[in-house]
């Protein structure tokens, strides 16, 4: 893995920006420890940071410049097929000078084009410089398992892996207020936007062509529509084979290393068996897991302990204090680049501090609930759909769910958390009732706490697109499972990993999101993977040999950080001064201060509900904003 950053000046005046891209590369030596490279000539300037995992001597380092200087490539991410190529390509009687996968790149794209980035079977954000056509592509992995972000003027357009590095070029930083609208709603920004206004992310499947005169965006790549297949599908038992033969595959292309490897291990199902199929290509693979000493509701190590066991593993178990949570606080703040508030990103990053200290490589298990139907959401929009005396007799003691004390904390707390959360959705449409599980907050909370005008038929827009699919098919299960991998896989989950990985020079890689294996998964019926309650279905059956009986009964547990106590002490100094600051809060203007004040008193009353979320969220957004754009 790496970072990459750089400029296409639509002026031919590239070398004005070659200070900005050494700024900006030197933004991503995190991606990047390894090595850092530079090129610029008249219309580019391109910057490379290296975390050293193929070919690790200086013969595999970027930019990788063609031997006639009219191809230049820059590549983050892995190319996990690429010696199958190699091998055609020598055939054809290149020469390879190094045994990278970037230079496989480089001699695809002379061969085939633009064909090359649909060769690709990996994660990937890239950039490749073609000299003679005065042309420069850059693209994004099919699942957007990389991120890559990218402004456009008159005057040049300019990339890189993260925020901070693209803030290095000449950006005016202006908040985006439907972006922030929606931050504060789902704890991310959703899909192409970017919380500074005209900075966007390229999308999952998409590729840009820049040149002198145009820019062009293109879509390669799109998940399979369940609703407009044909054609008979596998049965269950044929299915159950097909999975596990595919995800298999998946584990085996990523295991290929130059540099120690090993696996998250939380204890769920998804991780416990891309543990269970590693294990088969390899002796006593080095796991990893992390529990919470003080807080034993969160904690699933004892779990993971058992995968470990019974594959014999090289098993590290790290087990955090409140003190060490602190310890890290600042640090994953300071990281952040643009304000992203799934809390677990903290437990990410100390994972990936402490994995890193043995090895540089780690597969995770990311990508299986969204593909195969594993969050209680989707057993929730399941079970809304059906029309019973039950959902009734729920919706009408709305008022009672409103009265009970509610909190993520405790098992019964958190079950009346969800009834009320069920009983407020059955009110819904369904394209409602999926924004309602996907948010923390509803719009009339989030109007009433934003102080900046937002543009609401821009936000309504923004929004009906990521609902699209369940618009479109408001019975299918199907449309949800679409929706989330859009918006939960792409923008929260791997956008966590990713940037608490990266922050610590540790490459994951995630098996799950194979794209042979996601297409298949988006060909089989539902039931499949959800039927009479049992989510994952397909994935507990065809491992049951696997995977120990208590693991596979075991609910669904989420990776959470235990904030609300931890804002009730602890945290408390740390949120008087940053959050509930009144002074700051009038001088700053973004906010409505009495709504901002109201959270404290919920925080320390017997409801708290989620409050600590949306605590947590603008935590999140006023260190950003102290940091960027203060």
């Amino acid at each position: 893995m790496c970072g990459i950053s750089g400029v296409f000046s639509f002026n031919e005046q590239a070398e004005r920006f070659t200070e900005h891209t050494v700024k900006a590369t030197e933004q991503l030596k995190q991606r990047g420890p390894d090595n850092t490279g530079h090129h610029t000539d008249k219309q580019v300037s391109l910057g490379h940071t290296r975390l050293s995992v193929i070919d690790p001597s200086p013969s595999g380092n970027q930019p990788f410049i063609s031997d006639d200087g009219n191809i230049v490539v820059i590549f983050n991410g892995e190319f996990y097929n690429h010696k199958s190529f190699r091998k055609e390509l020598m055939q054809d009687g290149i020469q390879f000078r190094s045994n990278s996968d970037t230079e496989v790149i480089l001699h695809l794209y002379r061969k085939c084009g633009l064909s090359v980035i649909k060769f690709i079977n990996g994660c990937f954000a890239l950039a490749i410089w073609d000299k003679n056509k005065e042309q420069l592509l850059i693209a994004r992995d099919r699942l957007g398992i990389k991120p890559l972000y990218y402004y456009q003027n008159s005057d040049f357009f300019a990339f890189a892996s993260e925020m901070k590095a693209l803030l290095q070029y000449p950006i005016e930083r202006k908040i985006n207020p439907e972006s922030l609208f929606s931050y504060f709603q789902l704890n991310y920004v959703p899909d192409h936007q970017s919380m500074i206004q005209d900075v966007h992310k390229l999308e999952p499947g998409h590729y840009m062509l820049i040149h002198k005169e145009r820019v062009i965006k293109e879509r390669f790549y799109k998940i399979p529509n369940p609703s407009s297949q044909t054609g008979k599908p596998d049965n269950y038992e044929d299915a159950q084979k097909q999975v596990k033969k595919l995800l298999n595959n998946a584990v085996e292309r990523r295991m290929i290393s130059d540099v120690p490897l090993g696996a998250f291990l939380s204890g769920g199902l998804d991780s416990s068996i891309i543990v269970a199929l590693a294990s088969q290509h390899t002796k006593h693979l080095n796991t990893f897991s992390i529990g919470f000493k003080d807080e034993a509701f969160f904690d699933e190590t004892s779990d993971a302990e058992l995968i470990a066991k019974k594959y014999q593993t090289n098993h590290t178990s790290f087990s955090l204090s409140k003190a060490e949570l602190y310890g890290n606080l600042h640090q994953v703040l300071d990281y952040i680049d643009e304000p992203f508030a799934d809390s677990s990103a903290l437990a990410v990053h100390i994972l990936s501090q402490h994995t890193r200290k043995h090895v540089t490589v780690a597969l995770s298990g990311d990508g299986a609930d969204e593909m195969f139907s594993g969050y209680n959401k989707h057993l929730a929009h399941q079970k809304a759909l059906e029309s019973n005396f039950r959902n009734t007799s729920i919706k009408n003691l709305n008022g009672l769910w409103k009265q009970l004390p509610k909190s993520r904390q405790g098992k019964i707390s958190n079950r009346i958390r969800q009834l009320e959360r069920f009983s407020n959705g059955l009110r819904l449409d369904n394209a409602e009732r999926y924004w309602l599980w996907c948010s923390l907050s509803s719009e009339e909370s989030i109007s009433k706490l934003i102080k900046l005008p937002v543009d609401k038929k821009l936000y309504d827009d923004r929004k009906s697109d990521l609902l699209y699919f369940v618009k479109k098919y408001p019975q299918d299960m199907h449309a949800v499972l679409l929706s989330d991998m859009r918006m939960v896989l792409c923008q929260d989950m791997l956008m966590k990993v990713d940037l608490m990985s990266m922050g610590n020079s540790l490459e994951v890689r995630t098996p799950f999101l194979d794209h042979h294996l996601v297409d298949y998964a988006f060909k089989i019926p539902f039931d499949y993977k959800m039927k009479d309650g049992i989510k994952k279905r397909i994935l507990r059956d065809a491992f049951r040999d696997e995977i120990p009986e208590t693991l596979l009964q075991k609910p669904k547990h989420g990776f959470e950080v235990p904030l609300l106590n931890w804002f009730r002490t602890e945290l408390s100094d740390e949120l008087n001064k940053t959050v509930f600051n009144r002074d700051f809060l009038e001088s700053q203007g973004i906010f409505h201060v009495d709504a901002v004040l109201q959270m404290k008193k919920q925080l320390f009353s017997r409801n708290p509900g989620d409050i600590h979320a949306r605590i947590w969220a603008m935590l999140v957004f006023q260190t950003w904003w102290k940091k960027y754009l203060s």
